[in-house]
């Protein structure tokens, strides 16, 4: 028993926290406290108060909802962050190291209850971290020293003496998205479900809030359902905070620039395989690694371009926390990019020549694996997005891998009609199929029942609510320009299939992101 004791004494600390609805009054001192403690600029919160007005008159009543950082076991912005800026302090608070922050915002995608922004002020994440500057002197967050009905706890879940670990193992109490396996250490008691499920209450007409109007900002996210909430109950939103989307169109832009960067080199490699392209033909030799070298740069500086540190970039590669598909894709880019230089370096070399032969050897067999993951690997970059659900597809990685071959074999259609006009025939049979292929795959994403309310939503605002003008006509295009190649192949339809597939990639990054989480 002695042992058994000090066992338990031993154990580490595991800080949690409880927020008791049937306490708080929504007096927004917790938000205020934040903000002053923490020295939170205008527009952007650590935590914040949200009010849900349920029922119908006369029987009706407002129900709050305290919304911050949920301290997960399992933090999937940890996870995700390619410098470890975002990391896991032994005892269990996620907490931000804003020095090795190069704004990327891929925590913020990450995080399915929308608790991580960018600091306007310094560029870097930041959310709540559980005020551990005071906790590790000694004394509680600012938020439950300002409560003033104490609906906020904080305290240790191995220690069954206090109140915070009396209150989850004695009460009822829920966490918010439980099904994203994330095991979040923030309890609610006595929360409403139409408080706590960001698309179950319905957005009031106009978009006019309590104390505010919220309109339709680009690329801006509120609360609640455009059109049938997720709820039977009667359940308007009163107030909340919007939150911006992470991604922009930089990050459409960048998934079909990277495409085409992969498929532009793959597509004549796979041809030169099966006999339809010789090795000193002009469009193996030297057109391919030019065309997919220029859109592998164009992709490093839209991936450099839309950080908010970009002077920070160099440590993905140098300081690199390699659970994160960003740092990975980060090595994998880089290395497909040394693999082109020395293609292209070697297309120079004497023809007859052994040194050519070796280079253009290794470049090919280095290529080819390098060149299906710049083209997939964003597949898994998506999927660690949990907030995500339309991302969390597994048709997601031959998808993008059909992309980079219809991309890529499209934009070396009006180049081999200069270079090498006999290759033009092959690479528009590619670019066709490869599209008709791609159209099977998001008719099926379209049309199929999605797994989760979030997906179901975010298939909507794709195809026919916010996004849908992008992904119609990205469908019409792509079905045109593959009529086109079909029938007369050359430069136009591959025009045409490449507008479309940058349409649609734009439809399906910014819809995912279009859903409430907060």
């Amino acid at each position: 028993m002695t042992e058994t004791l000090t066992l338990r004494q031993a154990a580490p600390v595991r800080w949690a926290k409880v927020v008791d609805h049937t306490r708080c009054i929504g007096c927004h001192a917790c938000s205020t406290a934040c903000k002053s403690e923490n020295q939170v600029p205008l527009g952007v919160h650590r935590t914040y108060v949200k009010y849900v007005d349920v029922g119908r008159f006369p029987h009706a009543r407002r129900a709050f909802q305290v919304t911050r950082c949920n301290q997960c076991a399992e933090p999937p912005c940890v996870e995700t962050c390619p410098t470890a800026a975002m990391h896991q302090r032994p005892d269990g608070i996620v907490d931000f190291d804003k020095r090795v922050c190069i704004g990327c915002k891929a925590c913020i995608a990450a995080c399915p209850y929308d608790a991580i922004f960018i600091n306007p002020e310094d560029g870097s994440a930041e959310k709540c971290n559980f005020c551990a500057h005071r906790l590790d002197i000694g004394l509680e967050p600012a938020c439950v020293v300002v409560c003033p009905t104490e609906a906020i706890l904080v305290g240790d879940l191995n220690d069954g003496t206090s109140r915070v670990s009396e209150t989850v193992g004695r009460d009822i109490v829920a966490v918010r998205r439980p099904e994203k396996e994330t095991r979040p250490k923030l309890f609610y008691k006595g929360a409403h479900q139409a408080t706590l499920d960001p698309i179950a209450a319905r957005r009031p007409p106009g978009g006019i809030f309590l104390w505010s109007e919220q309109g339709s900002v680009p690329h801006q996210v509120t609360s609640g359902h455009p059109g049938m909430p997720n709820n039977a109950a009667a359940a308007v939103l009163a107030y909340d905070v919007p939150h911006r989307a992470p991604w922009d169109f930089r990050v459409s832009l960048y998934t079909w620039t990277k495409g085409i960067a992969a498929g532009a080199w793959l597509v004549p490699a796979l041809l030169l395989l099966a006999g339809f392209l010789a090795p000193g033909s002009p469009l193996w030799a030297w057109a391919a690694p030019l065309v997919a070298g220029a859109f592998l740069a164009a992709t490093g500086v839209l991936l450099v371009a839309d950080l908010d540190h970009p002077e920070r970039f160099h440590m993905v590669l140098t300081r690199p926390q390699w659970r994160s598909w960003l740092a990975r894709g980060g090595v994998i880019i880089s290395a497909y990019g040394a693999v082109l230089a020395l293609h292209f370096l070697a297309s120079w070399l004497d023809d007859g020549g052994g040194p050519r032969r070796a280079a253009m050897t290794i470049a090919l067999l280095a290529g080819l694996p390098l060149a299906a993951l710049s083209a997939v690997y964003t597949a898994w970059l998506f999927a660690q997005a949990k907030a995500r659900d339309l991302w969390q597809s597994p048709v997601l990685p031959p998808q993008l891998q059909l992309q980079a071959l219809l991309a890529g074999s499209s934009a070396l259609v009006p180049v081999a009609g200069f270079v090498q006009p006999d290759a033009v025939y092959a690479l528009t049979l590619v670019a066709a199929g490869a599209t008709l292929l791609h159209l099977l795959l998001v008719a099926g994403e379209a049309t199929m029942t999605h797994g989760t309310a979030h997906a179901r939503l975010a298939a909507w605002e794709m195809a026919s609510g916010r996004y849908a003008l992008f992904f119609r006509s990205g469908i019409a295009l792509q079905a045109l320009g593959a009529a086109v190649l079909l029938v007369a192949p050359g430069p136009l339809g591959a025009v045409l299939v490449l507008a479309g597939l940058f349409a649609f990639e734009h439809a399906f990054v910014q819809a995912a992101q279009s859903v409430p989480l907060a």
